[in-house]
């Protein structure tokens, strides 16, 4: 398990609370942004149809569908790939 904000390995026998918090960047780890269920591209951001809707991703909740996700959640860091390769394939020259 690793903590979204800094991949920080967080030990498998660490009981997660609603306030427990990264060791490293001090992010809390009971958040949306480590639940198995979160989505960017889902309804609410979230897999599970049940679940409230949580408006801050990043702050502790009381989710009870919270599962934590087994490797750090990856930023959507496609569009920003996407547009660095577009920007080296369109680079204006200096003349």
């Amino acid at each position: 398990m690793n903590c979204y904000h800094c991949a920080h390995e967080i030990p498998t026998d660490t009981k997660i609370f609603r306030q427990t918090v990264c060791e490293q960047c001090g992010s809390y780890v009971h958040c949306c942004m480590n639940c198995q269920h979160y989505d960017s591209k889902a309804y609410n951001q979230c897999h599970e149809p049940a679940a409230d809707r949580v408006l801050d991703k990043e702050k502790a909740n009381f989710c009870d569908f919270f599962i934590m996700r087994m490797a750090a959640a990856k930023q959507d860091n496609r569009a920003d790939e996407a547009r660095k390769k577009l920007d080296a394939l369109f680079k204006k020259k200096s003349e």
